[in-house]
């Protein structure tokens, strides 16, 4: 019998934190009673899905929607993903919570496009996510990817996009331990951000999801006056979010979907400059993530769900395209362990009784 301690119940809801601005990329909750297999159209459960995001917004995040976490590209399809940014939109206008949401190519069939097709798909999604009402992010496009010919191409689409948004959008850059089609993405690093520069008043942000710390920083120093890093880094966001004497990156991540409430007590500490508090609430989460994002990284949403639903997030591990077969019995046994060490689990009772039946299932028990 699995035993879980409960640490964590004194991560309590007590409102914002003022010193970094932290979007959770929210996973969906598929219907468990509608056909999500590979290649079926997306069917969802809308009260649960929504729900969770008002469980964000009630630590203080606000909500990435429609993006990687919420299996963008990977089952959810886009007439479930604008319906999707609609409806988070509306729910966060009722209590005044934060939304950005993805714009990518993703109506578009599989296999080649042209530039002038793809600059069309990123326009009508861009004029979706304005509409609906959540801030735009521009997602990487596996379309773009396999069409550009070189850094131009890139400069091209991002620049009308840019010049025909109205507001500030933030610019994504997931690398290719997310998502492999979107390796050699800009055609050379440089690209984005010249594009920032050349762009700025019309950029809040970049989110960067590379892994790569080291790059990250860099980058980071070398954006305009105003111009934000998000970091996307699973495995370093400690340090990242903390910063050194010459800034830090905010935060847009996916591991926010599961840690939400010892990571808002960790930035609430950090708002009061207790870097030993933040670190020793903080700390414990990242084996959890790092285990949580190992490699083949993309099927990380598998774990993210198989964790929601041992706390109580929701009532089944059906996800989008069959997705809850992601992850091996083992990594996920692993990841309940690192979940109650880092005080993921605090209503014991019920990740006991919901752990066991999912290890006799497994066969593990």
């Amino acid at each position: 019998m699995t035993r879980f301690s409960g640490h964590g119940a004194e991560f309590r809801a007590k409102g914002p934190f003022t010193s970094r601005i932290a979007y959770a990329a929210a996973p969906v909750t598929a219907d468990q009673r509608a056909e999500n297999i590979p290649g079926a159209p997306a069917a969802l459960d809308w009260e649960t899905t929504l729900r969770f995001r008002h469980h964000l917004w009630s630590y203080g995040f606000g909500v990435a929607e429609a993006m990687d976490t919420a299996q963008r590209g990977a089952g959810l399809d886009y007439p479930a993903t604008r319906e999707l940014i609609r409806r988070s939109a509306a729910e966060a206008r009722s209590v005044g919570g934060a939304i950005v949401a993805g714009v990518a190519t993703d109506q578009l069939p599989p296999g080649p496009a042209t530039i002038d097709e793809i600059t069309k798909a990123y326009l009508e999604q861009l004029h979706d996510v304005r509409d609906a009402g959540a801030t735009p992010v521009l997602m990487c496009s596996r379309h773009l990817a396999a069409a550009a010919r070189d850094a131009d191409d890139y400069k091209r689409v991002y620049g009308e996009l840019l010049s025909q948004s109205d507001q500030p959008v933030l610019l994504h850059w997931l690398g290719e331990a997310f998502d492999p089609a979107l390796a050699g993405y800009w055609g050379r690093r440089e690209t984005v951000l010249e594009i920032i520069e050349e762009h700025r008043d019309r950029v809040d942000g970049i989110k960067l999801s590379l892994l790569d710390a080291d790059y990250e920083i860099a980058m980071r120093r070398r954006l305009p006056a105003g111009v934000r890093m998000y970091t996307g880094d699973d495995f370093n966001y400690p340090a990242l979010i903390r910063g050194d004497d010459q800034g830090h990156s905010e935060a847009l991540l996916g591991v926010l979907a599961v840690i939400a409430p010892p990571a808002a007590a960790a930035l609430r500490a950090l708002d009061e400059g207790d870097i030993t508090a933040y670190e020793a609430i903080l700390g414990p989460t990242l084996p959890l993530a790092r285990h949580l994002f190992a490699a083949p990284t993309y099927h990380y949403k598998t774990g993210i769900v198989f964790l929601n639903w041992l706390a109580g997030h929701q009532d089944h591990l059906t996800m989008v395209n069959g997705a809850q077969s992601g992850r091996s019995p083992q990594h996920l046994l692993t990841l309940m362990r690192l979940a109650d060490e880092a005080g993921l689990l605090p209503d014991a009772a019920l990740a006991e009784h919901r752990a066991n039946a999912w290890l006799t299932t497994v066969g593990l028990a």
